[in-house]
Formats: structure tokens, C-alpha cells, sequence
């Protein structure tokens, strides 16, 4: 590991400022990402200005909103009691992901900021686009059985790591963000990018952005919700494929509410909107459950080793809906 600077901030702004005036710096909060990387010589900051200190408070809100500081440690998010209530979904997803040691130290900013990445990228000796842009993709005609179906392009077939930001796309969480133009809010589903034909620009932060909280919006019911992880090995080990979902269906057996996202298979927390339309004010049959999932995949394009992920992907959408569905009939 290389030498670097430490700056610790006492509060945002200063943060802001430390970055900003550090060319190259890079903000540091858990540092269950970046360190790594930065062993690996991927990520070679001059100066780490260390975040971990900031806001880490869970407020509910007036409006029933849930604002999270970004400080927060995952471990803390998925005990906190509204969210265990209100949002299953996300408890169950952050339970999925790494140790529960590693838990313990990412914090909620951090894990949305984790690197989009494959075997590849950490390869100094492979061609990596994200890594070097230009450089090529190795990924695309090799071993590729865990990269992405949906949203890929020629230059970056990466698949998005987080288990938590999968739920968090479904539940329109809304990202709040602190830099040396002020405050913006963008929502989760806008922050990542595709790769498009620059994978090393993974999110629409400006330069000397900071994530400074996370907002969840209050539901205007009570919505059961689940989420299911498909992985080679019982822990440790990221999705293959992935779903978080939440159903409320009417008296009448339509589907009133439907929150459907995908883990595993893009660039990016993938919102499944085809399914969602898909479904809303119908009743759940098997054959619409089956006519969703093959809509939304219907734009998916398998590499040599993971064509198989697009029949999981549809088997475990119809399974986890499934799930819900007689779930709320009981």
C-alpha cells in the first residue's frame, strides 16, 4: 500500500472542504471497499478524508419518512426497529450480505458507493475498461458466468455487489448529497450508472460530492415484502441472481402495490418496471406471474457462460411473488 494523507473532518462541510482542496482524496467511511482496493493497488488516493465520524442517527421524520445518516452502520440499519417494521425487505437484504464482522463496520453511504466490479477488475493484468478506460473488457470472452444480462455493454459486462441497494431501489430510497455547490437529492434509481461506454463513471455524483443521508419514503400501507439471494455458498458470497420484492394486493385480489428489484444481473440495482406494469391492477395467476418475469427479461443478452441466469432470474421472480402472494391470502 502506498503512502497517503489522513484528514479528519468535525462535520460535512469540513469534509467537503478537505476533498476539495486534496486533489485525488478520497472520502473513507468503513473502509470495507476502498481499503481493499487499495491493497490491490486498484485505488491509489494521496489523501483519505475519514467520514466515519459524521452523522450516524436514524430519524423518522414528520412526513413518516425515514432519514438515515450516512454514517450508519449496516448492522445498525437492519436492527433499527421502524425498519425491521416497515421495510422487511431491507432488514433481510443487509442480513444477506458479507459477515456479519464486515456488517459491523460498512456504513449505509459506503455500501452504495462500493465499486461495481468483476475478477477482472482486480486483475493488473487483464483488460479492464473500468480500471483503464479504453483498455478493453477481458470479462466479455471470459470466464463471465456471474456478470451482468441486463444494461451490459461492449465496454463492461460488471455485475452492481450491494444486497442492500437492491431493496433500496425498490423502495425509491432517495440519496442525499452534500458538495461544493450545496445539497442535491437524487433518487437510488438515478445515482448508478450503466456502464454505457464509460464504466469507470459508476454513479452521477459531481466531483467532491459527499453522501450525506438516505432517505426512505413512508409507505401508505403496510407492505409485506421479502428478500431472496441466489449465491454459490451459504454466506459471503455475492448474488448470482437476487430479487427484493413487496406485493399488497386489494380486496378484490388485484395487485394495489408492487415493489419489484434484481440484484446480480446489471451494472446496477435493476428496477424491474416492465414486471411492475405488468402486474399492477391484475390478479396474480401463474401465467401473469410467468408473462412478467419474460417481460422484463425480454431484453436480456447472455454471455458464453451465463445464458443460465436469465431462467433463474425468471424462476425466482415468479417464486418470491409466489411466496408473497400466498403470504397475504393466509
Amino acid at each position: 500500500m502506498r503512502p497517503f494523507d489522513y484528514r479528519r473532518p468535525s462535520d460535512a462541510y469540513d469534509a467537503v472542504r478537505a476533498i476539495v482542496s486534496h486533489p485525488g482524496a478520497k472520502y473513507l467511511a468503513g473502509g470495507t471497499n476502498l481499503v481493499d482496493l487499495m491493497r490491490e493497488g486498484i485505488e491509489r488516493p494521496g489523501t483519505l478524508v475519514d467520514v466515519s465520524g459524521l452523522d450516524a442517527t436514524i430519524t423518522e421524520l414528520e412526513n413518516g419518512n425515514l432519514l438515515i445518516g450516512a454514517a450508519t452502520r449496516n448492522t445498525a440499519l437492519a436492527e433499527h426497529r421502524l425498519v425491521r417494521e416497515r421495510y422487511p425487505m431491507l432488514t433481510r437484504a443487509i442480513l444477506s450480505g458479507a459477515s456479519g464482522q464486515i456488517r459491523n463496520m460498512a456504513t449505509v453511504g459506503g455500501n452504495i458507493l462500493q465499486r461495481t466490479r468483476c475478477p477482472y477488475f482486480y486483475d493488473a493484468a487483464a483488460a479492464c475498461n473500468k480500471r483503464s478506460p479504453g483498455a478493453g473488457c477481458d470479462a466479455r470472452d471470459g470466464f463471465n458466468r456471474i456478470h451482468a444480462v441486463l444494461g451490459a455493454s461492449d465496454a463492461c459486462v460488471a455485475t452492481h455487489p450491494s444486497d442492500m441497494c437492491v431493496a433500496l431501489a425498490a423502495l425509491d430510497a432517495v440519496v442525499h448529497l452534500m458538495g461544493p455547490s450545496g445539497y442535491r437529492a437524487l433518487p437510488l434509481a438515478d445515482f448508478h450508472n450503466l456502464p454505457g461506454e464509460r464504466p469507470d463513471r459508476e454513479t452521477a455524483m459531481r466531483p467532491g460530492e459527499l453522501i450525506h443521508a438516505l432517505e426512505l419514503p413512508a409507505l401508505a400501507r403496510p407492505l409485506p415484502s421479502t428478500y431472496r439471494k441466489v449465491r454459490d455458498r451459504a454466506s459471503y458470497a455475492f448474488a448470482i441472481v437476487s430479487v427484493a420484492a413487496g406485493l399488497e394486493t386489494a380486496d378484490d385480489g388485484t395487485v394495489r402495490d408492487l415493489r419489484l428489484a434484481l440484484g446480480g444481473v446489471a451494472h446496477k440495482p435493476w428496477r424491474a418496471c416492465k414486471a411492475e406494469a405488468c402486474l399492477l391492477g391484475r390478479e396474480i395467476t401463474p401465467d401473469r406471474l410467468r408473462e412478467a418475469a419474460e417481460l422484463e427479461l425480454s431484453d436480456a443478452k447472455p454471455l458464453r457462460d451465463n445464458g443460465f441466469k436469465i431462467e433463474l432470474t425468471r424462476r425466482t421472480i415468479i417464486a418470491v411473488l409466489e411466496q408473497l402472494h400466498s403470504e397475504a391470502r393466509r
